[in-house]
């Protein structure tokens, strides 16, 4: 008959026996009758040839992935060494001029119009931007070969310069040549 453990202890009906002095030794062994340990897995000398066979895949997998295939070249890439050095290589600072100097000249090349009539003078004036361009190329290699001096650095703004005020020369004559056609033309007009 099933009795509740709480009612017990109300009743008071719990007798206060001490275990036996072997009680613990006993309920493991009946613990272990009831639930045996499970043993641990012998080794099988299968198990140990799985295990090299793996490793051995793995190691020619490895070998044969890392290995540079026999028909295709190993590429050596080099550094252009040759390359020339320009202001911007120097420091920001330069950099910063040397390109409100070229942005200019672009900018300036952009808005002069070229026409039939001023073909003699705009070429005469590219004829010397090429020359000063060519004295920066050159300048920009002695920059590279012997490294940055106040004079070659000085030299190539100096270059910068002397472009945009060609430049600026050019438009100006434009300018005037286009003013005096003008001129010449309301002149003719009113005769």
């Amino acid at each position: 008959m099933a009795q509740d453990i709480r009612e017990l202890f109300k009743n008071d009906k719990v007798t206060h026996e001490k275990m036996p002095k072997n009680h613990q030794q006993r309920f493991l062994e009946k613990l272990d009758e009831a639930m045996p340990v499970a043993s641990k897995p012998k080794f099988n000398w299968m198990y140990m040839a799985a295990s090299v066979v793996l490793l051995i895949g793995l190691s020619f997998g490895a070998f044969k992935y890392f290995q540079p295939e026999p028909d295709k070249p190993i590429e050596v890439v080099k550094a252009n060494i040759d390359e020339t050095k320009t202001l911007g290589d120097v420091s920001p600072g330069l950099k910063k001029v040397e390109d409100y100097y070229l942005a200019s000249i672009n900018l300036e090349l952009s808005k002069i119009e070229y026409t039939s009539e001023t073909k003699d003078l705009f070429d005469g004036y590219l004829q010397q931007l090429d020359e000063l361009d060519k004295e920066y190329k050159r300048l920009s290699e002695e920059l590279t070969e012997s490294g940055p001096s106040e004079l070659t650095v000085n030299a190539l703004i100096d270059n910068l310069k002397f472009r945009l005020n060609l430049l600026y020369r050019l438009r100006a004559q434009l300018k005037e040549l286009n003013t005096s056609d003008n001129i010449t033309e309301e002149v003719e007009s009113s005769i």
